[in-house]
């Protein structure tokens, strides 16, 4: 009886099962479609995780906020799903042998059931992770100290009015200065030194909170200010980006009301609506002060300063002292001294202008030289009234002694960029060689280059263009930036007649030009246009700027056509732009197109007949799948396609294979296969100066198959798990910059004693890696000594990290250490003689609270270098 009744059980619970199988949640019956909507998902959620991170990394770019740690869970979670994904998709085939029946049945019903049942649970995992995607914030504030000093060189006759300056500025009855002067007179660098006095006196007492420092120069909006101060005071975000001004001053004021603060307006023109962007007027109740810089007294008094300071130029005394220095003393024989005067005396005073002309004459050494100089210098201002307007032929006459006609060219280029931009230097040599100023047409790239570089340096040194404060920039790979001092700009503007430049005017349409047959030059960028839809007569024109148009959505055809002449077009850093007109083709003379971050997502019919194309940036598209049919390019010289979504598989491979004349590639691989046939190609290899390994997930990755790629300088690793190292590895001599993440199974970084001029080095949330150099690896593989060239080390997001290096190190270069949630990290490889530049050194810890927890190497280690734990961090923004 008792046997029956388990039989009767047994029996039951078959029949349940095969019913189940067969009419139930039909496992199998629906197994065709669920695999087919996993798919579409997948692809859905994939999308939505790349937007989160990068909405994550725009704001932790900012320097003041960080990932939030249900952020982090959440895309943890996505990872291990799409490892699950891979694995179900892997061994789909076989399953969907099994199936009988039309889809109803299986051969084996037990092993489809469950892989049905798998791929059932698996997509319900995957909607309620897209559902649970609903982030109203993604990061958090990071602490930050009340001020960032700003670097400035030695001075001459500016230490008594720093001194009057700062002391009034202290005074309780005064909240409101201004600092006013010609342009050129060093307001910019006496306002500096003021900052970097409350850098000194903000550890010592708490009279103020933090000091904020806006750079606002001509033609600046409400918006852009409110957004500088955001920056500054961990309220920008995506969140802010949204808000309308009123919303983002009401902002402003609910946080700086409750700080003692310090606004620093440096260059201001006009005057600046306090109350509209959202700043509390500085009282003697609530002790907060704002100072700016101008050129105009009217200014001060418009913003309620009726007292303020003259910068004046210097005193003759000064600044012939001033133009001793550039010029040098050995060059100042005898029977030049006087006419030396002479020429000094043409400055008017103005550090500027000693600075420039200076630097110009430091060559001369011949009587008949400085003879000439006087003669052209009196002839200039002989021909204006006043001391502003004399200023600007006395620069031009540094622009008159520039070498050639071509460097003349370089020069005036600059001024196309917005007044106090940071100009890559990259991109301008870029632009140099597609406008013919540089370079021959079969001459090698990389050689071309260094002659760019070549004559930025005398650039340079001539003070017509400054190098950028490496704080003030966004870190990426190989890039450095230049700016021009506003009143040199206002020189080679005045020369360059052929130009129009309304660069960050607020322009909402492309402006008014009386006579179009007259330019040859013009740039718009960094304004609000959204569309161009006008034919206007632009039939000289060689040069567009038009990046960072973020709202630029549409160029019609007809006003493409109409540029004949178009040599550059950059549309960069448009989010908007997503099509290009086919008319485009039509451009017969263009050579350079910039179409990085924008929304394109293929390139137009016709694009292939741009045979004068060289240079084609196509950098973080990342709606861009394919560009087949680019083999057609037969001029192509730079093709930069990092960060986009176009991957380097066999069939690209193949088409860039035809391309003869290519010499710059940069590009992602995200198969072995891809890698191996892109490392085989000696030709292509010697091209690729930039490399994005992604999603190496499940396959072992030999980094000495970059062995072949001599030219290769950036490197960005994402989602690769497993690495391996050949011991007959050669050093990788030319990369600079290597970033990864999310490189989950990856212990170490070993291979990086093959990096002898490494630059760079970020590794981001990676949860396996425990140590960047093994010490029983690299005794085995070699005895050389790491990083000896590295500037930066960011390390964020690595639970297990718990060693850079067993022992201290030399850093000659380095100039910051950022380490960013790596809670076992408790040394650095630091001695008293590691770093030998440190004022120029910051090291940053979050959580703050780990500085207290660093074992230093001994006391005068410690003593050395818990100072630069307290000044605040150089950010950056991540490479795309």
């Amino acid at each position: 009886m008792g046997n029956c009744v388990s039989f009767q059980l047994s029996c039951d619970q078959t029949l349940n099962g095969i019913f189940r199988c067969l009419c139930g949640e039909g496992y199998i019956r629906t197994l065709k479609k669920n695999l087919k909507a996993l798919e579409r998902e997948m692809d859905d959620l994939r999308a939505i995780r790349h937007a989160l991170q990068n909405r994550v990394e725009r704001e932790v770019a900012t320097g003041h906020r960080q990932r939030l740690e249900t952020v982090k869970v959440w895309l943890t979670r996505v990872e291990r799903t799409d490892i699950q994904f891979k694995d179900v998709l892997s061994t789909s085939p076989v399953e969907l042998q099994k199936l009988c029946l039309c889809g109803l049945c299986s051969k084996n019903v037990c092993s489809s059931y469950k892989y049905g049942e798998k791929v059932f649970l698996l997509l319900e995992d995957v909607k309620k992770l897209k559902s649970e995607c609903n982030f109203e914030e993604v990061t958090e504030l990071t602490p930050t100290s009340g001020v960032d000093e700003r670097p400035t060189g030695p001075t001459v006759g500016q230490e008594e009015i720093l001194e009057k300056a700062w002391k009034r500025l202290m005074e309780d009855k005064v909240g409101i200065m201004g600092l006013h002067g010609m342009g050129g007179v060093g307001k910019t660098t006496l306002f500096k030194k003021i900052n970097n006095k409350f850098a000194k006196i903000m550890g010592l007492h708490g009279r103020f909170d933090v000091v904020i420092w806006i750079v606002v120069s001509q033609g600046a909006k409400i918006s852009k200010l409110q957004d500088d101060i955001a920056k500054q005071i961990n309220l920008f975000g995506e969140e802010w980006k949204n808000k309308d001004e009123s919303d983002k001053a009401d902002d402003i004021c609910r946080v700086l009301k409750g700080k003692r603060f310090v606004l620093m307006l440096d260059d201001i023109w006009e005057k600046v609506d306090l109350e509209a962007i959202g700043v509390p007027f500085p009282t003697i109740d609530n002790g907060c002060k704002v100072a700016f810089t101008t050129r105009s007294r009217d200014v001060c008094g418009s913003m309620e300063d009726h007292e303020p300071m003259e910068v004046k130029c210097l005193e003759w005394n000064e600044a012939w002292e001033l133009f001793k220095k550039k010029v040098g003393v050995k060059i100042l024989s005898p029977d030049i001294v006087e006419q030396a005067k002479q020429v000094a005396k043409k400055c008017c005073g103005l550090p500027l202008a000693l600075n420039v002309i200076g630097e110009t004459m430091s060559a001369k050494t011949t009587v008949q030289e400085w003879d000439h100089a006087v003669k052209v210098l009196t002839r200039s201002a002989a021909e204006f009234s006043n001391v502003d307007n004399k200023i600007l032929p006395i620069l031009k006459f540094s622009y008159d002694s520039l070498k050639n006609e071509h460097i003349k060219l370089c020069f005036l280029y600059c001024a196309l960029f917005p007044e106090d931009y940071k100009i890559s230097k990259e991109n301008l040599i870029d632009y140099w060689i597609c406008e013919g100023f540089i370079g021959e047409d079969d001459q090698n790239i990389k050689d071309v280059m260094n002659q760019g570089y070549d004559v930025l340096g005398t650039l340079i040194r001539s003070h017509l263009v400054m190098e950028a404060n490496k704080d003030e920039v966004v870190m990426e790979a190989g890039t450095h930036h230049v700016v021009m001092h506003d009143v040199v700009r206002e020189m080679a503007l005045w020369i360059a007649s052929e130009f129009v430049v309304q660069a960050k005017f607020g322009l909402r349409e492309i402006p008014k030009v009386k006579d179009w047959g007259a330019v040859r030059r013009m740039s718009l960028m960094d304004n609000d246009i959204r569309e161009i839809t006008c034919a206007s007569k632009c039939s000289e024109l060689t040069t567009l700027f038009l990046q960072n148009n973020k709202r630029l959505k549409n160029l019609s055809g007809e006003f493409i056509r109409s540029m004949q002449k178009l040599v550059v077009l950059d549309l960069s850093f448009n989010y908007d732009f997503s099509e290009l007109p086919d008319q485009i083709s039509e451009l017969a003379s263009l050579q350079y197109l910039d179409l990085s971050f924008t929304k394109i997502e293929q390139l137009p019919v016709g694009f292939q007949e741009l045979k004068k194309l060289t240079h084609l940036n196509l950098r973080g598209t990342r709606r861009l799948c394919s560009i087949s049919g680019i083999s057609k390019l037969s001029s192509l010289r730079v093709l930069k396609l990092l960060g986009s979504k176009v991957d380097g598989d066999v069939s690209l491979l193949k088409e860039l294979q035809l391309l003869e004349n290519l010499q710059v590639l940069t590009i992602n691989i995200s198969t072995e296969l891809g890698l191996k046939k892109l490392s085989d190609d000696q030709r292509l290899a010697n091209c690729t100066t930039g490399l994005g390994i992604e999603d190496f997930q499940h396959q072992t990755f030999d980094i000495s198959l970059l062995a072949s790629m001599k030219n290769l300088s950036s490197l960005k690793v994402n989602n690769s798990h497993v690495w391996e190292i050949n011991t007959d590895i050669i050093c990788f001599t030319n990369l600079s910059f290597v970033v990864m993440y999310e490189c989950h199974g990856v212990k170490d970084l070993t291979w990086l004693l093959f990096t002898p001029n490494l630059v760079s080095l970020l590794i981001h949330d990676s949860d396996d890696v425990e140590e960047i150099i093994n010490k029983e690896k690299a005794t085995n593989l070699t005895d050389i000594t790491p990083f000896p060239k590295l500037e930066r080390l960011v390390l964020d997001a690595l639970p297990k990290l718990e060693s850079i290096y067993w022992s201290p190190l030399p850093f000659p270069f380095l100039e910051y250490i950022s380490v960013r949630e790596c809670p076992k990290l408790r040394k650095l490889p630091l001695n008293a003689t590691s770093v030998p530049q440190l004022e120029k050194f910051d090291i940053e810890m979050i959580p703050e609270e780990q500085k207290n927890e660093i074992e230093w190497e001994d006391e005068d280690t410690k003593n050395r270098f818990l100072p630069s734990l307290f000044k605040r961090m150089r950010w950056f923004r991540k490479i795309n």
